[in-house]
């Protein structure tokens, strides 16, 4: 087990327990003999990973000595207001959950994820650095891979893939890039300069997903979700714009300001009759025309 995987097993359990001592600290430490061998964490080692823990997430675990020496997160807003934060420490705590429970491998059950992950790690090197890259790039619909360099901006994970936004330096343009399609990355020894005024969360704002740079300008979309599948996007948002306009009960009208992308769509069709689009009237179109091809496509049956 790794420093990081301590770290947050440290930052998750505190978490969960609200306030805590340090000996049920210890004891939980210890029963969990797939993380610390049956050992107990020390007094000493435990205030180790609290400056650790301060240094690496800026998060303040604190001591309440009125009532008998508690452990608590003094700033539990720097976690849950920085979602890249937030989404890292719950990825390692599941992870350090089904850890503590490899007994059960054969009962739980994981996703197989084409994240490219083998060449994050450089395109996070060459973002720290500001250092361009080339990438050996092949595009589904193409036979062959490509060589050139771009400049790297930032990475989004989106539906179980990892791309990054970079600068294409031959076309001089944005461009998104799959990592599971890039065959290789080299890191060069150009530096670039990161636009001033750019802001990745801004950047794709009013996007659903990836789909960038087809034409599509925000607006108000308004769907219908019938009263099984309101639930779902009450609970999961499919953007950060959505509200709830009415809830009748039979079904909910929910409100969006985005751009009416082609992986937008996707996500509606996905749900088949359980959502409808009410407005704007082209994307009603738009959705006729996919389910139209659809239904040609069974109609002889």
């Amino acid at each position: 087990m790794n420093q990081l995987q301590k770290y947050t097993w440290l930052i998750d359990t505190i978490r969960r327990a609200g306030k805590i001592s340090h000996k049920d600290l210890s004891e939980k430490w210890e029963r969990h003999k797939e993380l610390s061998d049956c050992r107990p964490l020390h007094r000493a080692t435990f205030n180790r990973w609290r400056d650790a823990i301060f240094e690496q997430f800026g998060i303040i675990i604190d001591c309440q000595k009125v009532g008998g020496y508690l452990y608590f997160i003094a700033n539990p807003e720097d976690i849950d207001e920085d979602k890249l934060k937030k989404w890292m420490l719950d990825s390692f705590a599941v992870g350090n959950v089904i850890g503590e429970n490899l007994s059960l491998k054969g009962r739980i059950l994981v996703e197989e994820i084409p994240s490219g992950r083998e060449h994050l790690t450089m395109i996070l090197n060459a973002m720290k650095e500001n250092l361009t890259v080339n990438i050996t790039y092949r595009p589904f619909k193409k036979s062959h891979s490509y060589t050139f360099p771009i400049e790297p901006y930032c990475v989004k994970l989106f539906e179980n893939r990892w791309y990054v936004l970079a600068h294409n330096i031959r076309y001089d343009d944005e461009r998104l890039y799959g990592l599971d399609r890039i065959e290789s990355v080299e890191l060069s020894g150009t530096t670039y300069k990161l636009p001033k005024d750019f802001d990745a969360e801004d950047y794709f704002s009013s996007s659903y997903g990836i789909v960038i740079g087809t034409g599509e300008k925000p607006e108000k979309i308004v769907i219908r979700a019938n009263e099984i599948h309101k639930h779902y996007l009450m609970s999961l948002p499919l953007h950060h714009s959505q509200r709830l306009i009415e809830d009748s009960g039979e079904y909910a009208d929910f409100e969006l300001f985005l751009a009416p992308t082609y992986d937008f769509v996707m996500k509606l069709l996905q749900v088949g009759s359980m959502v409808e689009v009410l407005h704007p009237p082209h994307l009603r179109k738009t959705m006729k025309g996919w389910i139209n091809d659809m239904y040609n496509l069974y109609k002889n049956d």
